[in-house]
């Protein structure tokens, strides 16, 4: 058995630990959708990937312990889920886990999808980190309904999303 200290990745989504500006996981969850907006460096804490960040250098950088720990912690785990449903509201969508886990449209949609759906948006490369960090700590079904809930956004907004950006989310969900 091991006695490493757990990762401040792993303490912060057990809420024993914090971020790089002391917020929690419970606070910045409880911020209304335009903080959330606004600030622009909680994301790498919530989806973190294998890489540093170039906006966040103080953003944890996943490694194989912390993959291990997401895969056998059901609170982790519950907590990255907490973590997507709370992303999926800022953007207009909901998660249902009935016989298939999918993402759908919530009744939200209009008013949320008009902040962020629009040529360049900053989201656009949060939504590939959501993807993407999905993937890595476990998340893989989440990651993938996702993406296909995007999909029809894509091919509703081409313009706007633009195929490249299309092409990263197409990867990041893989």
């Amino acid at each position: 058995m091991t006695s490493e200290r757990p990762s401040a990745l792993v303490r912060f989504y057990s809420g024993v630990g914090v971020d790089h500006r002391g917020r929690t996981l419970d606070e910045i969850l409880a911020w209304d959708d335009d903080r959330l907006e606004r600030v622009h460096d909680f994301v790498q804490w919530l989806f973190p990937l294998d890489e540093p960040s170039s906006v966040n250098p103080l953003a944890p950088i996943v490694t194989v312990r912390d993959r291990e720990a997401f895969a056998s912690h059901p609170l982790l785990r519950g907590r990255l889920i907490e973590s997507f449903t709370r992303m999926l509201a800022f953007y207009g969508f909901r998660l249902e886990e009935y016989a298939a886990l999918q993402v759908v449209k919530s009744a939200g949609w209009h008013s949320r999808s008009t902040c962020w759906l629009e040529s360049g948006n900053h989201n656009y490369l949060r939504i590939t980190r959501i993807l993407k960090s999905l993937q890595l700590l476990g998340a893989a079904a989440h990651s993938r309904a996702f993406y296909r809930a995007l999909v029809p956004v894509y091919e509703t907004h081409r313009s706007l999303i633009g195929s490249r950006t299309f092409e990263y989310w197409t990867r990041a969900a893989a």
